[in-house]
Parts: structure tokens; sequence; C-alpha cells
């Protein structure tokens, strides 16, 4: 044969396309009289013939090469040849201009325009025999490729199943694999978990609902919607869960048809993705809509997303409105890592039956974030309170902070910045404000900015370059001069009322403050050394976890 091999597109079917583009056939200059937008169609076998009938003799999927010699001269004959052709599915007509005909005759042209029939012609003769050698040893070639490659396949979800993958590596592995997005959706069109390989989450997910409703439910593997998703059911306990979408890439320019697009292996993937998701989702117990709610909410606290635009497009696919809202950050603090999940779990359950839009997730062992979507005219600290009451019930000792509200969700992680810093200046125990049942920014005054702080060396120094030496003529002798100091600067300086507060006599309090002001080199009459040395005992305070 002499020819090199020049298969098609790896993972799927030779195509017309691809036969044309080889030398053996090249070499006749073809050219494509009629479906150009069909030339993607795979080519099962090649069928050299001479017959006025050879659709008797084929299957579908044929290249069918002909010198044109049985052609029927009748118009209504021609019509009939190309009808029969193209019902029992012919890939393509290809006819040699050599012998009888120096131009396709126009009831030929017509009849496969009309059906979708690519014709291709040939200027120069061209050894039939060998162009079915070539492409024979193509296709059987690919057809062992594609075997291994569906055996690689196999081999490589047992491997995930059997080390107990999660959701996100197996639509990871379906998605390398197949060089296309892959999406896995609840039963409410909920998009949980995006592989968006080679594109732009928003690109993938944008409008999801919309488009995931014009695509019908089925119970098998098959290309459905206007899109022309593959589709594949995924179950839970043989009830169906959800399913899992492999979407079509972007339309080619020989405009390749979505049932062209997608070749066996891709379903092979597919099916083995679905399967894949209905043992993970039996051995984990998790449910997949917190963990995509809590990937999400970390990728927004993280800012790790590509685009603000990726962002609004996977969390409107989560269901949450990302247009004409306010976003409010609050995490909710519980006091052992055993109760996150109780109170988490029962967070979800209370906003739901409220109306209220919420991504609810974990961050960290001990904490909870919720992102709350509200109306913008809407009162966002009721919203909070009910939340907070929510989650308190659920697990007393919670601690509720949170962050002013964001107009937009590319604003969600300063939210969460700010509902963060005033959990580090909460102290366990924090008693609440009269008014509610969290703590925001507001809250946060000299003691517990400082209470945020006590892990700072400089604030440490700070303490006891300020009050060690009293703190060691104490501990030497004895002496509590410390509550003293306390006393008096808890008066504003007044010497009558710390006694009176200490059940000391005014004279005590004298004597005493004499020897702090000379332990410490300071003067507690000068109103800026005094609020030196208090600001010094509440960092003490906040290092002591008093």
């Amino acid at each position: 044969m002499g020819e090199k091999r020049h298969p098609g597109p790896v993972g799927h079917s030779l195509t017309v396309a691809d036969v044309l583009a080889l030398p053996v056939l090249a070499a006749g200059e073809p050219r494509v009289v009629t479906g150009l937008d069909h030339i993607g169609r795979p080519v099962r076998w090649v069928h050299i013939t001479e017959l006025t009938d050879p659709a008797s003799f084929l299957k579908g999927g044929e290249l069918v090469l002909t010198t044109g010699m049985p052609l029927p001269d009748d118009p209504t004959a021609v019509r009939r040849y190309v009808d029969e052709l193209s019902a029992v599915g012919a890939a393509a007509l290809v006819i040699e201009l050599v012998r009888r005909y120096h131009r396709p005759p126009d009831a030929l042209v017509d009849a496969c325009r009309t059906r979708g029939l690519p014709l291709v012609t040939l200027a120069k003769d061209v050894n039939f025999l060998e162009v079915t050698q070539v492409v024979h040893t193509l296709i059987l070639g690919n057809q062992a490729d594609a075997m291994r490659r569906t055996q690689r396949v196999h081999e490589a979800f047992t491997a995930l199943t059997l080390r107990g993958a999660g959701p996100q590596d197996v639509l990871r592995a379906a998605a390398e694999m197949c060089g296309r997005t892959v999406v896995l959706e609840s039963l409410v069109h909920r998009a949980l978990l995006c592989e968006p390989l080679g594109a732009a989450t928003e690109a993938a997910l944008t409008d999801w609902e919309q488009r995931s409703r014009a695509t019908p439910p089925a119970d098998r593997t098959g290309l459905f919607g206007p899109e022309g998703w593959l589709v594949a059911p995924v179950e839970y306990q043989g009830e169906d869960w959800g399913r899992v979408v492999m979407l079509p890439g972007p339309p080619s320019a020989s405009g390749t048809s979505a049932s062209e697009v997608f070749g066996p292996e891709d379903v092979t993937v597919l099916e083995r993705t679905a399967m894949a998701l209905t043992i993970a989702r039996l051995t984990h117990p998790t449910s997949w809509e917190r963990t995509a709610h809590r990937n999400a909410l970390r990728d927004l606290v993280e800012q790790r997303h590509r685009s603000p635009a990726d962002a609004r497009a996977r969390v409107a696919a989560l269901g949450l409105p990302t247009e004409r809202a306010r976003f409010v950050a609050v995490l909710a603090d519980v006091p052992a890592e055993e109760d996150t999940v109780r109170a988490e779990t029962r967070i979800a359950e209370e906003l739901g039956p409220t109306g209220a839009q919420a991504l609810v997730g974990r961050l960290a062992p001990t904490r909870l974030g919720v992102l709350l979507a509200l109306r913008p005219s809407g009162p966002w600290r009721q919203a909070v309170e009910r939340l907070s009451r929510t989650a308190r019930d659920a697990v007393p000792g919670t601690t509720m902070s949170v962050g002013s509200p964001a107009s937009d969700l590319a604003d969600v992680a300063r939210s969460f910045r700010e509902a963060a810093r005033v959990a580090e200046a909460t102290e366990p125990g924090q008693p609440l404000p009269p008014d509610r049942s969290f703590h925001e920014r507001s809250d946060i005054g000299l003691r517990r900015l400082l209470f945020a702080l006590r892990d700072d060396p400089r604030v440490q120094d700070y303490a006891e370059r300020q009050l060690g030496p009293l703190l060691d003529h104490d501990a030497r002798h004895g002496t509590d001069l410390l509550a003293t100091l306390r006393g008096y600067l808890d008066a504003a300086g007044n010497k009558t009322v710390a006694a009176r507060a200490g059940g000391l006599s005014r004279e005590t309090v004298y004597q005493r403050l004499r020897t702090i002001e000379r332990l410490l080199g300071r003067d507690l009459e000068s109103g800026g050394q005094r609020t030196e040395v208090h600001v010094a005992l509440h960092a003490l305070d906040a290092l002591r976890g008093r």
C-alpha cells in the first residue's frame, strides 16, 4: 500500500473528512459537491459498487465508491438510488468523473442535496481497491485502539471506585479522558460539580437551570436537548438521584452535528462515570449538596475563581440569585468539632422553609460559613437574627459573627474577612448585645481588639514593658498591687471611688498608688500615661484570657 496512516481524531471513528484527506484519495482531487455540513459522519466501511441498487448490500456508515457507470439516466431512478442510500445510512457517495461522466449529473446533485447526503467527485482516476485497503486498515486499527482505550477506561474507573474516590475525582477523571466539560446535577437542576476542562465555568454554567430544564430526563445514556448534551442518569438506592452531563464543544467550522461530536468512547466514559458516582454516593455519607455548598463557599472566601463571571455562574447554578441581591457573610463557631455537622444540617433545614436563599458549608473543623442572598431593600439584621437563633438552638454555645453587607458577589470575600475579624475579637462566653444574638464590627472596642491581637508579639512586649515590674513585685512579695491599679483605672482616676470599690481606706490607696508609680516609672496623674498603662492592663487581661 505504501500510504501513510492518517487516522481520525483520537477516541473517535474515522470520518468522511478524514478519508478524503488520505493521500490515496487526495490524489484524485476530491471535491465535496453537496453535504459539506455532514462530512464529519463516521465511516464504518468502504463499499465499491457498480450496481443500480447498492443499498440492499449496505448496513449503514459505508463510504460508497462508484465510477458512475451503473447510474440510471432517468431522474426519477436517480432520486430513488440516492433515497435508498440515504435511508440505509450511507456515509457519503464518491463518484469518479473519468469514464462515464466529466461533471456530476444534475439529477444526482439535486437528489443528494435534498437528502443531505455528501456527494464527492474525483477529477482523476483512483485505485478503488487501494482506497478500500487503506481505509479498512485504518478502521480496523482504530477499532483495536478503541478496544484498548475502552479497557483503559474501565480500569481507570475501577481503580477510582476501589480507592473510594469522591465525586470530584470521578468527574475530573471523566473530563480529562474525553477533553470535555462534565457536570453533575441534582434532580432539581442544581449544578453541584463542574469540571470545565478547556473552558471557563461561566461558559459551562451560565443559565444552567433554564438550559437543563430544556433537556428532558431519560433513563438511559444518550443525546438529549437542544444543545445535544450527552446525559447519563445517576441513581441512589434504586431511585433517580440526578444525572451527569457531558457538554459538546463549540460548533466546528464544518458544522458537525451533536450526534457526530460524541464518539463511542465518550458514551463509555459517561456510563462508567455514572456508575462510579452511584457507588460513591453509597460510600460517601456526606450530602453532595452540602459538599457543593462547602466548595463554593471556600472558593468565594479564598477568591479561587478564575473570574468574577465564573463565580457568578457557579453560584447561580447552585440556585442562589446573583443579580439584584445583597449578600451577608455569617460565621458560626461551635464549641466542638462533633457539633459542626449537626449545626450545618439544622441551619440548612431551617433556611429552606423560610424562603431564605443561602449557601451553607463548613469552612473549618468548628466553623460554619453562611452566605445569605437577600433582597437589596430587605432588613438584613432580621435575617441574621433568625439564622443566629437557629444555630444557637441547634448547638448551645455557638458564637455568631457577621460581616457588613456586600452589594456584589465579588465583594463577598471582604464580608467574610470582616466576619472573621469579629470572630477573632470575640472571647468564649462573650456576652451578647441586649438586642441580638450575633456579633458585628460595631461591637469591637479596645478590649476586644486587644483580645484579637493577643498572639501578636508586639502586644505581648508592650504589656510586659508597661506592667512587668509591677507583676514581678507582686510575685516576690505576695502583694496585689495590680488589683489596686485596676480599681483606680476603672474608676477613671478617682481615688475615693477606687478605695470604696476595693474596701480600702483612702490613705491605703494613696500609699499603694505611690508605690505603683515608683515601680512603673509613671505619673498616674497624667492622662496620657494613665491611658498607656490602662491599655497595657487590657492587653494583659487578653493574654490571660480574663
